[in-house]
């Protein structure tokens, strides 16, 4: 099969004609079903975005329109189909739990990510995630609050550790963990699993084990009377209320100090790391394997865009990109081939999706900070800079290319500077 029937493939949604004529009611509906524009390149559909004819005298959702002009009246710039790049946390139901919910975004509602899903948690102080494992690594990172996290190594070294706002974690595939809520609040967090089906109501939780080994199996195995697992929940935990822990400390004492202690770190503080890039336009802090080397199949970077700031003009080369947006307004257009390009907005509380190699920007739109999470399925971090790329060719190929001549090539910044 040639590139362009894969790509065709990948872009089978209906005409920007069809989506208009839905009305903008169906906006989420149709980032749902993957809807897309496809807008025309005559000049007179060009134009007719953006005069009477675009008008709705009918009924329309103001506050969704105003959250998302630009999917609605798009930019002419944009143009073709292109898979769907947006969904929102709000947008799913969650499930409630004496003493925390959550809720997920996952391949099922977002069918573009196959490679990333994300689950928003929420746990009241003491509160518990039940001790469990599963087939995906989890990478989280703290959105409010103080948890302590646990998890063993297969060796059977132990690593404790308290976490906060601005932290995270990494837990890998089939290593058994617990998240508690600490106080004074609680924690709420969001976790990324590098597989796009992934689903927290799918994980290997203690609980169901133990309903589901015979009693007399659970007795030879642990050297206990059988009649203590009777007094064992017979339906799953998952999460449940409990009492605040003693100091870190306390707890690796208890289980044993130093000698059995994990020699890796599973947390990392990424807030208040230097930023690796940082302009008068915001910052970008990345955490992958380099700098956080158990972190072996999820890659991120912390971006804060100011008010006009702009995450520059770039493309992924080794893995899509699962966004997570926490606080702030901001529009992001992906270009794809043959000739496709997508602009949407995005507010806290969405993700966004750029699939492998697609070039894109995100840019401020509001006035306040606009802050989000990049998250890969990749061992390391890697962009390429669109500015680079233009002035590291000799300048006649780039006066072949765009009629920029040496003289203008020269102002355009020779680094990378990831946020402009």
């Amino acid at each position: 099969m040639s590139d362009l029937t894969d790509e065709r493939s990948m872009l089978e949604h209906p005409s920007r004609r069809n989506f208009l004529g839905m009305g903008s009611v169906a906006l989420a509906t149709a980032a749902l079903t993957g809807l897309t524009a496809n807008a025309q390149t005559q000049t007179s559909t060009k134009t007719a975005e953006h005069d009477h004819s675009s008008s709705d005298p009918g009924q329309e959702n103001k506050a969704l329109l105003a959250l998302n002009p630009n999917s609605n009246n798009p930019p002419p710039t944009d143009h073709g189909d292109i898979v769907p790049l947006w969904y929102s946390f709000d947008l799913v139901k969650k499930r409630v739990e004496e003493g925390g919910w959550t809720h997920e975004v996952t391949e099922r509602v977002l069918p573009s990510s196959k490679d990333i899903a994300g689950v928003n948690m929420r746990l009241t102080a003491g509160s518990y995630r039940e001790m469990h494992w599963h087939t995906a690594d989890e990478w989280a990172y703290v959105l409010y609050g103080k948890a302590r996290v646990t998890v063993m190594e297969p060796d059977g070294n132990m690593f404790i550790g308290d976490v906060e706002e601005g932290d995270l974690w990494i837990f890998p595939a089939g290593h058994p963990h617990s998240i508690q809520g600490l106080g004074p609040d609680g924690t709420e967090f969001l976790l990324v699993f590098n597989q796009g089906a992934f689903s927290e109501d799918g994980t290997m939780l203690l609980s169901e084990w133990i309903a589901h080994t015979p009693p007399e199996v659970l007795a030879k195995n642990t050297g206990l009377d059988a009649s203590v697992f009777s007094k064992t929940p017979g339906a799953p935990l998952y999460i449940f209320p409990g009492k605040e822990p003693g100091s870190l400390e306390q707890d690796k004492t208890e289980i044993g100090g130093q000698q059995v202690a994990a020699k890796s770190e599973y947390t990392f503080r990424l807030k208040t790391m230097e930023p690796t890039r940082s302009s008068k336009g915001g910052s970008l802090r990345i955490v992958d394997s380099h700098n956080f080397p158990v972190s072996k199949h999820i890659a991120a970077a912390l971006v804060i865009l100011k008010p006009g700031g702009m995450r520059e003009l770039h493309w992924h080369p080794q893995a899509s990109e699962w966004q997570f947006y926490i606080a702030g307004k901001g529009r992001m257009t992906v270009f794809f081939p043959v000739a496709n390009a997508r602009t949407m907005d995005f507010n806290a509380n969405d993700v966004g999706y750029v699939p492998n190699n697609a070039a894109h920007y995100i840019e401020n739109t509001g006035y306040t900070d606009l802050v989000f999470l990049e998250t890969f399925a990749s061992e390391e971090f890697q962009d390429v800079s669109l500015n680079q790329w233009l002035r590291r060719v000799p300048s006649e190929m780039l006066k072949a290319h765009l009629n920029i001549d040496k003289e203008l090539a020269l102002k355009i910044p020779a680094d990378k500077l990831g946020v402009i």
